[in-house]
Order: C-alpha cells, then structure tokens, then sequence
C-alpha cells in the first residue's frame, strides 16, 4: 500500500530528529512558518474604577500587574516570600536555600557566580518573554544550550567510556543515511517517492550522512579526529566509526537529539548576571504595591472578592478586597487554602499534585573549557540526568557546574536521600565524566523542589490531561482556564508549556485580555441600561 509524503518524512524524523526531517523537506521543497500574537494592548482607562488583587509575585503575577496598572485598573500583589520571581530564583554567595525537613544551606559561592535553581535559558523562539527584557532593559547574552564537546555516557554504553556527543550524533546519522540510500537504490521505497524525490533525496542523504561515494558510510571528520591535520603534510584522520550496535544499546543515544526539541534549538539567551534580573526590572517597574511576606490563607468570592493573608513577619492576620482576583499560585498551594469555589473547581484545583526537579550546582575551576567544552550538556542519565557547564563568563578562572538536573519519579526518590548524600552521588557523576577533577567541586548547594516553600515542586503533573498529541486538554484543565465568578487563576501551569515562563506570560495575557474584555462588556451593559 502507497504511503505519502507525510509519513516517509514522519520516519526519517523518528530516526534523525527534527533536523533530519527539516533538512529532508527543505531537500523536497517543504516549508515551516511561525508566528506571535504580540503584547496585550488595552486602552489606558479600561480598568478604571476596578480593582485587582493578584496572589503571587511570580512572572505572571509581575506581568499581570504590569499590564493591568498601564490599562487603569487598581493593582495589589500579595507575595508570600521576601522576593518576587517565584520559580525564577536566582542563588549567589550569602543566599539561604530553605528547604521543608532540611537544614538551611547557606550559599558561599565564589564572587560573581550564582546558580539559577529554576528556570536557565530563553528560546529564541520565546517572544513574549524576550519582548519584555527589551522593553524592561534587561541585558541578554547568548546561552551556549549545546555543544559536541559534551558528552553522553552510561555505565554500561561503550564499556562505561564517555562519548563525545559529535561522535553518538553523527557516526548514527552516517549509518541511518546509509541504510536509507540502500533501501531506495533496492527500490524499496517507490511506492513512497516519485523519481524526483528520489533523485533529490540522495544526494542529500550523502551529504546527510557523509557517505562515500558508493553511498556507504565509513566514518567522517564531522565525529571528531583521531588525529588532528597539521602543518604541510601533518594530515588528519578522523576517528574510527563506534559500531551501530553499540549506538543503538547506548542508554543515552537519545540525548543526542536533545536540541532538535524546539524549546531547546541555538538561539537561546539568557540574563546578564542571573535570570531573576528579570523579576527584578518588573519589580522596578511596577508601580502598584508588591506585598512581600503575606502569606494566602482564605480566598473569599461570593461579593466581589476578599483574600486574608498573615502577615509572615508580625504574624497579624490582614484582609485586600477587590473586584477581581487573578491566582497564580501553584494549585497544589491553592488547594490548601480555604476557599468558597464552587465544588468543581475545588475538586479541579485539588486534582493537579505537583512534579519534582532537583537541582545541585557546584562552584568549581573551569577544568571542562581545557577539554574544550564551552557551555551545554552532558547526559548521564540516572538520579542526576546530566551535567550542564556553564557559558557565562567562559575564560574566567571558576565557574558555576550543575551536576544533577532530573526530575519525574526518580527525582522524587533521589530528593529523599540526604543533602551529603545527594552532593556526593552528583560529584561522583562528573569524575565518571572528567575523572580526577571530582575533587576539586566545592560549595556545593541542593534544590530539591518539592521541598521549596510556597512552591513544593517545579511544574503540575497534569496526568490523564495529556491529549494524544502531547497537549495539554482535560476537563480540569479547561475548567481552570474559565474564571470562576470573580477569580481567575493564572501561570506556566495553565499553559501548554507549564516549565517555561513563556507559558507564564502567555497565560497572563489571555487572562489580562479576559478581564478587560468583562469590563468592556459590562461598561456598555451599562451605558444601555442608562440609555433605555
């Protein structure tokens, strides 16, 4: 049975990634197109008379305020901790990390380096998010997000040796592009390809995969030299070719595909200096009141709305009234709250329990730039998942290494043992990757989310609202996104990106948008009920 167009680039995507499939329909003359709704433009006075209480100082509580106060409206943001950011936290030397049943860890990192325990780097894509450093005068610099330096490794992949990302990824792309131009020249694929998809494919597919000329692959400088070309006749050769067999066992290989995820693909950014300069020019521009340490405890909203919060400092018990509230605490918070919501979304809001991450970053000499890795991500898998060298300040003498980023169901297990325990398991990691240099990580600090104040986890594991196609779309999910009388809830966590703050931001906007529109209808409600 013939089969189209669709499903043969589909495979080659299955195999090679998005790249693959990008190149194969460039190759055949295909084409992708993008775009973005832009900023939320309200007229000055929309929200005037109104008021806006919004629970949570982190990037869709700061953007909330920040839009809503420009369109009229009377903006108060109640903030539980002595910071704004939320999950965008930045840690430098003298930082205390507080951590539920933990002892507190203070930070003794080295001058001018610091650890973002939440979010690290802003796709180029991200428009939203990028639209408002510009507009706020936040300084970016690029974020090195991947590098063929870096490398995968296993314990039991290629004898438990480190390979060199450049050498997983393209010695596997020789062998599939091989394997590809076998089964065309056999003509195993002519129901699949019309003669002129033929012939375009294979010279893309030789140059795909750096074939010889009979189409065969038998190594490529593109995986690294064995040794490196020199002066006049110092020729270079590259490496011998790891086994396809090897490859296809390596726990890793996947990881060779990492930054072919859109959320992960060159260019990504990030904040000179740390990315809670963000919520810090926010902060900076907002005029309206940010109440730090007013702790939720009751969210009233059957006349308009009163929330009751403790003051964390005094321990005084104080109450906001407003028209409108915009939630944007993590729900599995806001299911501890007392609340007069209706009992659906009660039960919505309790039916959302939050994931686990954790983080542990390591204050260390720049030893992994003397083997030439600037930036990006070695993956190892395992309790730790992977070790992310940092692109800020390359060339200066320490650096800020993060040894363990993992998250799921084996994050949750590894957040149990204790913090020595997860130091030292996350040091171990990195001498399997750079033996002998474990000794020389110092300061090491550990995030485990789950145990992180007013957050108690990094992102909600929505569970059976992932549709089939990987959205987000349940009955919960779509509830959430209604307001309830006067009460909208808000964040990353109600959006189809729940661990990027783009989604943060664009779920601000809808909300931003709703709520002006309500008091645009309501407004000519009542000028017609004043006219008749």
């Amino acid at each position: 049975m013939a089969t189209s167009r669709r499903s043969f680039l589909k495979r080659i995507g299955g195999v090679g990634g998005a790249g693959a499939a990008f190149s194969a329909m460039t190759a055949l003359g295909l084409m992708p197109t993008e775009t973005f709704a832009g900023m939320p433009d309200l007229p000055r006075t929309a929200g005037a008379g109104k008021k806006v209480v919004i629970l949570g100082a982190g990037i869709t509580g700061l953007v909330s305020a920040y839009e809503l106060e420009k369109a009229g409206f009377d903006v108060v943001v109640l903030e539980a901790r002595d910071r704004v950011g939320g999950r965008n936290w930045t840690v430098r030397g003298g930082d205390k990390i507080e951590m539920v049943g933990e002892e507190t860890q203070v930070c003794s990192f080295s001058d001018g380096l610091y650890l973002n325990a939440g979010p690290a780097r802003l796709p180029s894509h991200h428009k939203a998010i990028l639209s408002y450093c510009q507009q706020l005068g936040v300084p970016l610099e690029v974020e090195v997000n991947s590098s063929r330096s870096a490398y995968i490794w296993s314990e039991k992949g290629c004898g438990g040796k480190p390979v060199e990302m450049r050498q997983g990824l393209n010695d596997t792309r020789g062998y599939v592009a091989e394997m590809l131009a076998k089964a065309v020249n056999r003509g195993a694929l002519d129901q699949e390809l019309t003669l002129d998809d033929k012939e375009r494919l294979m010279p893309f597919l030789k140059m795909y995969g750096d074939l010889s000329e009979d189409m065969t692959f038998k190594g490529t400088e593109r995986s690294g030299f064995e040794t490196f070309p020199g002066a006049a006749d110092q020729f270079g050769k590259h490496r011998a070719p790891l086994p396809m067999k090897d490859l296809l066992a390596h726990e890793q290989m996947r990881a060779t595909l990492f930054e072919e995820n859109i959320h992960q693909q060159a260019a990504m950014f990030q904040p000179v200096g740390g990315m809670d300069q963000i919520p810090k020019a926010f902060a900076k521009a907002i005029r309206s009141p940010i109440v730090r340490g007013a702790e939720v405890v009751e969210i009233k909203s059957r006349q308009g709305v009163q929330v009751v919060y403790k003051d964390t400092k005094t321990g005084a018990m104080k109450t906001v009234a407003a028209d409108y509230c915009i939630v944007t605490i993590p729900l599995a918070l806001v299911a501890k709250i007392k609340t007069d919501f209706d009992p659906q979304v009660t039960k919505a809001v309790a039916s959302v329990p939050n994931d686990f991450s954790n983080k542990i970053g390591f204050d260390a000499p720049r030893f992994w730039e003397k083997q030439g890795i600037y930036g990006g991500i070695s993956f190892v898998g395992g309790d730790t998942s992977l070790v992310w060298y940092p692109s800020a300040q390359i060339f200066s003498e320490r650096g800020m290494l993060l040894a363990c980023y993992g998250s799921g169901p084996r994050a949750a297990e590894f957040a149990k043992r204790p913090l020595a325990e997860q130091i030292a398991i996350a040091r171990a990691t990195v001498g399997k990757l750079h033996p002998g240099h474990e000794s020389s990580l110092s300061r090491g600090v550990v995030v485990n989310w789950s145990k992180i104040p007013y957050n108690m986890g990094p992102w909600p594991r929505w569970g059976g609202q992932q549709g089939q196609e990987g959205h987000i779309d349940g009955p919960e999910f779509r509830l959430l996104n209604q307001p309830a009388g006067s009460v909208y809830f808000a964040g990353g966590h109600l959006s189809q990106t729940p661990g990027w703050q783009e989604g943060a931001i664009l779920s601000a906007h809808r909300t931003i948008r709703a709520l002006a529109e309500r008091e645009k209808h309501a407004a000519l409600v009542n000028t017609a009920a004043v006219a008749a």
